[in-house]
């Protein structure tokens, strides 16, 4: 019986086959039960390679200056929040599905504008006004 596949939304869908998940000992605080059960979850999915992503959604993912991201643009996200083996694997599969919903919106195109005339008028005038309350506080005296 073949998992379902990560869905991120209506249009894109993750199979499992290109997710990679290794379960290892959590680190910090925790007991005996930290040295014995490996309930962290460490997930790897290369972004770079992946053929479920569109062409522009990777280039997106890609530029992101995220440390999770590896320099073979292998995204590693390691979750250890939670005590279950379970829980931590959902949570790790969440913030992936999180990660790459986050690349799905285009950033909208700044369109480069000139300042005004009075714009500009009126930055120099405040500069002036400036100018001027900094001269009077000289100690020179204008005799």
């Amino acid at each position: 019986m073949p998992a379902d596949p990560l869905t991120i939304s209506p249009g894109l869908a993750i199979p499992e086959s290109e997710i990679a998940e290794r379960f290892v000992r959590a680190s910090g605080a925790g007991g005996q039960n930290v040295n014995k059960v490996s309930s962290a979850v460490e997930l790897r999915f290369d972004v770079a390679n992946s053929p479920s992503l569109p062409d522009a959604l990777r280039a997106r993912l890609l530029a992101r200056r995220d440390r999770r991201l590896t320099d073979e643009g292998v995204l590693v996200i390691d979750a250890q929040r939670f005590r279950t083996q379970d829980r931590n694997r959902q949570d790790a599969r969440e913030r992936l599905a999180a990660f790459i919903a986050a690349g799905l919106s285009v950033p909208k195109r700044r369109i480069e504008t000139k300042p005004t005339r009075a714009s500009k008028q009126r930055r120099l005038e405040g500069k002036r006004e400036r100018s001027q309350i900094k001269r009077g506080r000289s100690t020179r005296s204008w005799d």
